[in-house]
């Protein structure tokens, strides 16, 4: 795989909710770190998801947010 992206997490899919139009996806990345995508069910379908599949969450931002309580 070649991207553009200079975010990208290697994770495994652990939770998938599909719905009509749109599928939920949630990638463990690490023990108890988990990243939530919502993903067009056409999309969801052509990559074939499954639970447990390797996958990549990527993130294409001009902005990223720095917070501190």
């Amino acid at each position: 795989m070649k991207i553009s992206a200079r975010n990208n997490i290697k994770g495994k899919i652990k939770k998938i909710i599909p719905g009509i139009v749109s599928t939920e996806v949630t990638i463990e990345v690490a023990p108890g770190i988990e990243i939530v995508s919502v993903i067009t069910k056409s999309s969801s379908d052509k990559l074939h998801l499954t639970i447990g599949k390797e996958v990549y969450a990527v993130m294409k931002a001009t902005e990223v947010m720095v917070a501190v309580e």
